[in-house]
């Protein structure tokens, strides 16, 4: 089973992969350089920023559907 990697952690790897740099990010979002350091080392940016964060590095959820969780019609499945 695969590890579950929290959201955001998910998004901390696409602000490293996205190659801005930190000075970058926080002078695009209106925080100060150590919000976002603060954000990167695991401690909490904010939901208004954390969008802005999202829409900065062109972010979208996507929904994964668990099929147990679906029910035996979901599968085709009639008992």
């Amino acid at each position: 089973m695969a590890k579950h990697i929290k959201f955001s952690d998910q998004i901390r790897r696409a602000v490293d992969a996205s190659g801005m740099s930190r000075y970058r990010v926080s002078k695009e979002l209106g925080i100060t350089e150590s919000t976002t350091s603060r954000f990167m080392a695991g401690g909490w940016l904010g939901v208004e920023n954390m969008d802005a964060l999202a829409d900065l590095l062109g972010l979208q959820v996507t929904v994964k559907t668990n099929p147990a969780k679906e029910g035996p019609k979901a599968h085709g499945k009639h008992h």
